[in-house]
Formats: C-alpha cells, sequence, structure tokens
C-alpha cells in the first residue's frame, strides 16, 4: 500500500492528472480508525478555512495563501500520535489521502462552505462540499457543519432546514452530524458570533433540535465562561473548538480549553489555525502541549 502513496506534491499534482482514480481505491483501503476507538478525550486538527475564503490566521490576513505549506503543518500535526484526525474539506483531505497522512485517523468532513467570508449571502450556508453519500462512500466518521443564527437575517432560515436535512441524512447512515452553532448578527458588514453563555446556550438548544433524530448528533463549541453551565444546556457529545486566538494570552486559552475537557460530555477538541499557525511558528509545540491536555 505504501507505494500508492505520493512521495512528494509534485507527484501529487501528477496523480491528480494521470491517475484520479487512486483517490477513491486508496478510501477504500485506508486503514481506519473510529470514534469509539479513542481512548479519552480527542484531539481532531481542523483545516476547513480556506474554502470558506478565511486564509487568515495569527494576525496574517493572507498566512494560509500557501496550500504546499498547510500540507507541510497537517503533516507535521498528524505525524503526532496523539492526533487523532482531522477536519477538512474534499481538496485538503484528498491531498492528505494521496500523502498516506490519514492512516489510522478519524476523519471528518466538511460539508457546508457556501457562505464565504464577507459574502453578502454569508448566512446562506449551503452544502457545497461533502454530502452525507460521499461521506459514507470514502469511509469517513461524519460529517460538520457550521450553524451561524442571525435572527435578523431571512437567510437563517434556509440555513437551519439545509443544517436539519444534512443531520438526517447523515444519520440515516448512522454517521456523526457535527454542528457549529452560534448566535450571529452583522456589524459593519462583518459576521460576528456572539460569545456570551446565554446566547452560546441558546444555539445549542436550537441546533441539538436539528432534524429527524439526534441519535448521532455532536456538538462543535467555544469555550467559554461559565462553561459547566453552558454544557447543563445539553447531553449531546460535544468538541470544543480552538479559534484563531489573536490579541488573547494563549495561556489563558489553553486553561480554557482544559476547564472544558475537564467536563464529562465534552469529548475532545477540534482545533484549527492556532494549532497550524501558532505566533512562534513552532506547529509540532503547539501541537504537542494540546496533546498534553488529552487524558
Amino acid at each position: 500500500m505504501s507505494s500508492a502513496f505520493c512521495a512528494d506534491y509534485a507527484e501529487l499534482s501528477e496523480v491528480r492528472v494521470s491517475d484520479p482514480g487512486r483517490i477513491a481505491r486508496l478510501a477504500a483501503a485506508r486503514k481506519r480508525r473510529t470514534v469509539r476507538e479513542v481512548d479519552g478525550k480527542m484531539l481532531i486538527v481542523a483545516a476547513d478555512h480556506p474554502a470558506r475564503g478565511a486564509l487568515g490566521a495569527s494576525g496574517d490576513p493572507y498566512a494560509m495563501n500557501s496550500r504546499l505549506d498547510l500540507l507541510d503543518r497537517l503533516r507535521t500535526s498528524l505525524s503526532n500520535p496523539a492526533v487523532h484526525g482531522v477536519l477538512g474539506t474534499p481538496d485538503v483531505l484528498e491531498d492528505l489521502l494521496l500523502l498516506g497522512a490519514l492512516e489510522d485517523k478519524v476523519v471528518f468532513a466538511s460539508m457546508n462552505r457556501g457562505g464565504l467570508q464577507g459574502g453578502s449571502w454569508e448566512i446562506e450556508d449551503r452544502m457545497t462540499a461533502y454530502d452525507a453519500a460521499s461521506i459514507e462512500g470514502f469511509g469517513f466518521d461524519g460529517g460538520k457543519m457550521l450553524t451561524r443564527i442571525a435572527l435578523e437575517d431571512d437567510r437563517t432560515s434556509s440555513t437551519l432546514k439545509i443544517c436539519a436535512d444534512a443531520v438526517s441524512d447523515l444519520a440515516d447512515r448512522e454517521l456523526i452530524a457535527m454542528v457549529e452553532p452560534f448566535m450571529s448578527e452583522r456589524r459593519g458588514g462583518k459576521i460576528v458570533n456572539d460569545l456570551s453563555p446565554d446566547a452560546v446556550i441558546k444555539s445549542i438548544h436550537i441546533a441539538q433540535g436539528l432534524g429527524r433524530t439526534s441519535a448521532y448528533t455532536w456538538l462543535k463549541l467555544p469555550a467559554v465562561d461559565e462553561m459547566e453551565r453552558v454544557m447543563e444546556a445539553t447531553t449531546l457529545p460535544a468538541l470544543i473548538l480552538g479559534g484563531d486566538p489573536v490579541g488573547q494570552d494563549r495561556d489563558e486559552v489553553y486553561s480554557s480549553w482544559q476547564r472544558a475537557l475537564a467536563i464529562p460530555h465534552v469529548r475532545g477538541l477540534v482545533v484549527g489555525r492556532s494549532l497550524l499557525y501558532p505566533p512562534d511558528g513552532d506547529v509540532a509545540g503547539a501541537v504537542a502541549t494540546a496533546a498534553s491536555m488529552m487524558s
């Protein structure tokens, strides 16, 4: 099997021309690891931001411009055995698949990338990446959907229906629906998420009611103040998102993750830019710090 993996990025591009079917063959043969096989809390690296046009990290608006640099950082992260898996869009996950970086990893597929950052239609976040059928076909563990709820924007109703249908479609296939809800509003032309505890609680109640069943629904939530009270809003499994803590004290950010991880039905972390693009550039060190919180 190892000879089927690409040795470098030049070969990666060549395979996409000469043998694109290799992607499906590698997916079918991939050594899988399910969430039920993870002992303790999970650490998942997220890399679905670029497809939304969100290329900034650590104060640099163009940090994620280079796909090769992103892949280098992802491979460094995934090489740490304490990193259990990855979340990404098809383009990123297929590159990692061809490079052999998804072996024995949990994989979550990003579904709704249509709400481009800065777009006038941003709240109406249609499914433009994976759907439930393709997630099942690739043998991945579930699908993730950002679910921003802006009460003053009529398009929110479309977003909720789109996400509800995705939750149902995933559940029909016994796949996890990872719902990431926010109460949001537009300020100065930019979508801003309300991270107050009561707003997060409200978003939880809306999100966990989506779909024909909640049997396979997980939540992806920010670490906010009063997290113990916030998590009383749900019995669903939850993963804590890392975000991009620009201007925040990193020790306090890590402390907030640790406090959230101490809550029993918090199952782990999904962290992207704060691990992949740390201010000091030490990806391996940032990953090791996050991994030390898993127990």
